[in-house]
């Protein structure tokens, strides 16, 4: 699948949105990704790539799916949803957002 088509696909089904800015991803789109990651994180699923919890969210939006498309999605969705996260290559850690090193100091 060519990578205009599969980001007019995931346009097209609601799950990113264009901007000036590039792909964004939509409120339909972080909602499955949640729900992808709290099922993840309940199963103690042993997974460090993001791949994973988009891969999830992608087949709770849309269960056929072929494996080539499948992969198409999720390698087009990736770069999007690193930026989104900041750069984030992994969210392991249901807490990771809020979790903060100690300062040295006791």
């Amino acid at each position: 699948m060519a990578e205009v088509s599969v980001l007019a696909r995931l346009e097209a089904d609601g799950l990113v949105r264009s901007g000036p800015e590039g792909a964004r991803t939509t409120a339909r789109w972080q909602a499955a990704m949640a729900r992808a990651a709290l099922r993840l994180y309940q199963n103690d699923a042993p997974w460090q790539d993001l791949r994973l919890p988009i891969a999830a969210a992608l087949l709770e939006c849309s269960n056929t799916l072929s494996d080539p498309e499948l992969a198409d999605l999720v390698e087009a969705m990736l770069p999007i949803e690193q930026r989104e996260l900041g750069g984030a290559e992994s969210v392991r850690s249901g807490n990771s957002c809020t979790e903060e090193e100690p300062s040295g100091s006791a």
